[in-house]
């Protein structure tokens, strides 16, 4: 154990400004009364309080916080109904809207007519009321008025009296309701780009109008001399520091310094650049979400923050050829714990890359987990593995692996030292026990950075992630005349034998972190085989999260209007709106393109 005293959770907080979306529930009903309606209140109103209860009981915000349903005040059964219910989701907060239904309901009357807030219907498979006839009918009605509806009907016929929500709606709702929750909280949100440029990487070349037309979200940028002037002027919390400078020292293990030993740092300039690198983690953090303590020593525009949901630190090269890298202070921002305990984690890219960014945070809102950052560096092939260690690929690893390395922005996390039920994952902070955290920090090695590549020194994170993780690795990439495209690649992680896996990566820079990944492959297209997927990577750098969640990715995209060019994901999995099939329903991903473009970014 690393920690003389073990890390506890923190209690989950709302970190930046505005409060969290909730999830509307709209429950519609056939308004004619004198018997019809009447015969509807009670089953309509406990459909929605159930999926109320579903969807409370199976999410949380990425904070951690509870999501909240608000539900209509009463059924909607026409246009006053449905106006007063619009009032009040917008005083409460709503920015996810799902219309519940067992009968026939009149359509353009009582749907919801937000352009802002996802939507999605379900409607109820019974005999006893047409509540599937109101499902196709208000469908058309949203997709000729150009609001994108995303369509919930069960595969078998359910009871008018029958409560339980069956598995296959369940999945559908959760699908919906997490991309939804991801769209509605990066909505006013900030991503910071903290620097230009680094070294003529696109990704850092931050757009700032796909921020604002497909997430709803500002730019902020500042220069990196704001870090100097924060340094030099103490302008930040002098208590903490001295806390995440013992912590630091206490619980990041330094490792070996392969720079050559005349060039080495001596021991003084290496606890000189431990202290700036933990200064870098406080400012990077009060930069992003501010810091009241700033305000008590007369710094109160400082203390306010960015209100940033996403950052970027360009680093090199201007800031590392003459000041210590960001390494550290981006992996421990990024990763799931520090000094103040198991906390939420920060969505920090490394050399400003905010596509990558915008893919990190896709994936964090998506699992509530922290995101891995790295290079798609190198395929490595089978024959290649053979010819330089000797060893023969088999298993997972049988058609060629590919080296997900970086500079030490990954997150500790990607350790895979936490887990669930005997297997490597990465979890959702809250819960994280304290022995996984001081696990993943065992298993990580801080080495001085390569002064080749950082003149100004550092310490970069060294870790291997553990094999047989399901993970999901995404890309945003802009293309000039089409905008953002997304790509998706599922697999696992996978394990070699030490030799190997010391040979393969000393080849490169071993005082980064390495994951061993292989997708899925499908024997044709991107995906023929793993030397494919390497060749139609689209940029240098990749997002990785746990799981498999290439679908809600895919549900995501589609409420962004961000088409996807890339993916192994199951057909029968993907959830698009209804209205994706009328732009080719035997061609999913050409209508993916064509119904993106066409109904063009949200908030454009």
């Amino acid at each position: 154990m690393p920690t003389s005293s073990p890390l506890t959770q923190t209690a989950p907080v709302n970190r930046l400004i505005g409060d969290m979306p909730k999830i509307g529930i709209r429950p519609t009903i056939d308004g004619r009364q004198l018997g019809v309606r009447e015969s509807l209140e009670t089953p309509t109103m406990a459909k929605a309080r159930a999926v109320a209860e579903f969807l409370g009981n199976n999410l949380r915000h990425y904070n951690g916080l509870p999501v909240e349903c608000v539900i209509a005040d009463t059924t909607i059964g026409g246009v006053a109904e449905a106006a007063r219910t619009a009032e009040k989701f917008r005083r409460e907060g709503v920015g996810v809207s799902i219309t519940v239904t067992m009968s026939w309901c009149y359509g353009s009357e009582t749907m919801d007519m937000d352009p802002l807030i996802p939507k999605a219907v379900w409607g109820f498979n019974g005999t006893e009321r047409p509540g599937a006839v109101y499902l196709a009918a208000v469908s058309a009605a949203y997709n000729q008025k150009g609001l994108p509806v995303y369509n919930i009907y069960g595969r078998d016929v359910q009871d008018m009296g029958d409560t339980a929500i069956p598995a296959d709606v369940q999945e559908k709702l959760l699908r919906f309701a997490r991309a939804g929750l991801a769209v509605a909280n990066m909505r006013g949100k900030s991503y910071l780009g903290m620097g230009g440029v680094s070294m003529g990487i696109a990704g850092s070349i931050v757009d700032q109008p796909f921020y604002e037309d497909f997430l709803g979200m500002r730019v902020e940028s500042i220069d990196m001399v704001e870090f100097v002037r924060r340094m030099e002027r103490n302008i930040f919390d002098q208590a903490e520091f001295e806390q995440a400078l013992a912590w630091t020292k206490a619980n990041c293990k330094e490792g070996k310094d392969y720079n050559a030993p005349e060039k080495q740092q001596s021991r003084a300039q290496k606890d000189a650049t431990w202290e700036t690198s933990v200064k870098m983690a406080l400012i990077t953090r009060d930069l992003m979400v501010g810091n009241p303590k700033l305000a008590e020593i007369g710094y109160i525009e400082e203390a306010n923050g960015h209100n940033a949901l996403a950052s970027g630190f360009q680093g090199q090269r201007q800031w590392t050829d003459h000041l210590p890298n960001g390494d550290f202070m981006e992996a421990i921002l990024n990763s799931s714990f520090d000094w103040t305990g198991i906390r939420a984690p920060y969505i920090v890219a490394t050399e400003n890359d905010a596509m990558n960014g915008a893919s990190m945070l896709f994936g964090y809102l998506l699992t509530n987990a922290a995101q891995i950052f790295a290079d798609v560096r190198t395929y490595w092939s089978p024959d290649a593995v053979k010819r330089v260690t000797g060893h023969t690929l088999s298993g997972r690893a049988a058609g060629g692996i590919l080296h997900l390395i970086n500079s030490g922005s990954a997150t500790l996390d990607g350790t895979g030292r936490q887990s669930r039920d005997g297997a490597p994952v990465m979890k959702p902070y809250w819960e994280i026990n304290a022995e996984e955290a001081a696990a993943c920090l065992e298993a990580t090695t801080w080495h001085p950075g390569s002064l080749g590549y950082f003149r100004g020194g550092g310490w970069s994170s060294q870790f291997l992630t553990r094999g047989d993780m399901p993970v999901t690795m995404c890309r945003i990439n802009l293309v000039k005349g089409l905008g953002p495209a997304m790509q998706i690649a599922q697999g696992y992680t996978v394990d070699l034998p030490d030799d190997v896996h010391h040979t393969l990566n000393e080849r490169t820079d071993p005082t980064w972190p390495t994951t061993w990944f292989v997708p899925d492959t499908t024997g044709s297209g991107p995906f023929r085989d793993v030397y494919t997927v390497m060749n139609n990577w689209g940029a240098n750098h990749g997002a990785i999260a746990y799981g498999h969640i290439g679908a809600d990715l895919i549900t995501l995209c589609s409420m962004l209007r961000i088409p996807v060019y890339m993916h192994n994901v199951a057909e029968e999995t993907i959830f698009r709106p209804s209205a994706w099939a009328e732009f080719g329903a035997n061609e999913p991903m050409g209508a993916d393109f064509r119904a993106c473009a066409n109904f063009g970014p949200v908030y454009k």
